[in-house]
């Protein structure tokens, strides 16, 4: 059976299940060094999750991400488009963003963004410190494609890290939801937590009794193997209170079953989207449902993943 018609097939059982069945996962390679996984869940509640696996050490593998623009630091455009207009080969949303909820083009990126070299958005304290830590965590790429999770180096202008190795390409979420393998959920200052990283609110709506990284949609994840050899790209489709997976789900089942060891909470809900260059057809494409519109919501960033055709069995 073709790489098409399987991914076909893996979305004709999403539509399909029923609230309490689960489906056997959907494993393809459509390109070199890339294997996608589509999988439906059923515990705790139904879910759809796409999950592709980039070798970064596999020949023709390059990353990259978004470019600065506009008025501000980006202009949206969605993940769809972005992947049209590079020619790559995969792509996922990448940067929470503001003014949100807002038609305007011209967005701020939050936290630490870079495309190709070129540094132009810091680490920072967002102001949607209920849901973003201070200074998120990043994932970096290297001018060699090597991947992994950095932190903000005190002082200077927000853009440099501690570790080691050039900023080619980065990316910062809400938080780290996996370090080092163990599930990591930041919490709210309060008097059990005063080093908590985030504060509740607003209007109350969160605390440690109501979290942010507990409210059920859907989701985008990046992760690295403890190896930092392998890109895990995730995406979950979800309606938001009914189904889907909360950040803690999302990273054990990404450490259990996928050997994630590291990984971070991008944007989600309206703006998770996942997509490809179809190889049956060359024609670019949506791997998920996005609940921001029928091509997925214009993003402030996404990553995209540029790879060679898979070999011919």
């Amino acid at each position: 059976m073709g790489i098409r018609r399987l991914l076909v097939l893996g979305l004709a059982l999403w539509t399909l299940v029923l609230p309490g069945a689960a489906q056997a996962p959907v494993t393809t390679r459509p390109f070199l060094g890339v294997t996608l996984t589509d999988l439906t869940v059923a515990v705790p509640r139904p879910a759809r999750m796409v999950v592709a696996q980039v070798d970064l050490a596999a020949p023709g593998i390059r990353v990259t991400v978004s470019p600065p623009g506009g008025t501000r630091e980006a202009v949206r455009e969605t993940t769809l488009d972005f992947l049209t207009r590079t020619g790559a080969q995969l792509a996922v949303n990448a940067h929470f963003f503001l003014p949100f909820p807002s038609d305007e083009l011209d967005a701020w990126i939050i936290g630490l963004a870079a495309s190709e070299g070129r540094a132009y958005s810091a680490f920072e304290t967002p102001e949607q410190d209920f849901a973003l830590v201070a200074d998120a965590p990043a994932l970096r790429f290297d001018r060699r494609q090597r991947a992994r999770i950095v932190r903000r180096r005190p002082g200077g202008d927000g853009q440099r890290v501690r570790e080691r190795g050039d900023v080619w390409n980065a990316v910062a979420g809400s938080a780290q939801i996996l370090t080092a393998g163990v599930v990591t959920i930041p919490v709210y200052r309060d008097a059990a937590h005063p080093a908590g990283a985030l504060r509740p609110g607003p209007d109350g709506r969160y605390d440690n009794a109501r979290s942010w990284y507990d409210l059920v949609t859907s989701r985008t994840v990046a992760g690295l193997s403890k190896n930092r050899r392998t890109l895990t790209l995730v995406t979950v489709d979800g309606t938001v209170g009914v189904a889907g997976l909360t950040p803690a789900e999302i990273a054990a089942r990404l450490a259990r079953d996928f050997g994630v060891w590291d990984a971070l909470n991008l944007d989600g809900g309206g703006s998770t989207t996942m997509a490809w260059r179809d190889p049956a057809t060359g024609r670019p494409a949506l791997l998920n449902t996005p609940t921001g519109g029928p091509r997925g919501r214009a993003v402030a960033s996404s990553l995209a993943v540029f790879a060679r055709p898979a070999p011919i069995p």
